[in-house]
């Protein structure tokens, strides 16, 4: 597996990897987008057939990376692909100074939130509601990579 920054000849194949994951996946346009973000950061793992399978998406604000996707293609799940993403992204937060990483999950989503444990995330709060498809309430959680003070 090929872990890497994304390009703009990856957003169909990030985009597939989209669908396949959620019930209100992100438009093919919004991921254009995001290319243009200066505070977007993308890692995809590329197999080798060259086809994306997974992606991390993440935001830069100050000192602190706001995780907005983890996704790995149903087809790939149960290979480490996603553990092996979500520890390229902590070096990759590490190597570039940041304090801490934040996300939000599914109260439901335990294999995911297992993931997030296993690196050091720990619970921050609760979203009521977040998810628009169904309402569902999500967990905050967050990452300690280095003391501000």
């Amino acid at each position: 597996m090929k872990y890497r920054n994304m390009k703009s000849d990856d957003i169909n194949g990030v985009h597939e990897v989209e669908v396949s994951c959620f019930s209100d996946p992100w438009s093919l346009s919004a991921f254009k987008d995001e290319l243009k973000n200066k505070l977007a950061r993308y890692i995809v793992a590329e197999n080798e057939d060259g086809k994306i399978v997974a992606y991390i998406g993440a935001w830069y604000i100050l000192d602190e990376a706001h995780i907005t996707n983890v996704a790995v293609h149903k087809d790939f799940r149960g290979q480490k692909i996603g553990d092996e993403m979500m520890c390229k992204f902590i070096e990759k937060c590490e190597r570039d100074r940041l304090a801490s990483i934040t996300l939000e999950v599914r109260k439901s989503n335990i294999v995911a939130q297992n993931l997030y444990k296993k690196y050091g995330f720990l619970n921050g709060g609760l979203r009521k509601e977040y998810y628009g498809d169904n309402k569902e309430d999500a967990l905050i959680m967050w990452k300690q990579l280095r003391e501000v003070f």
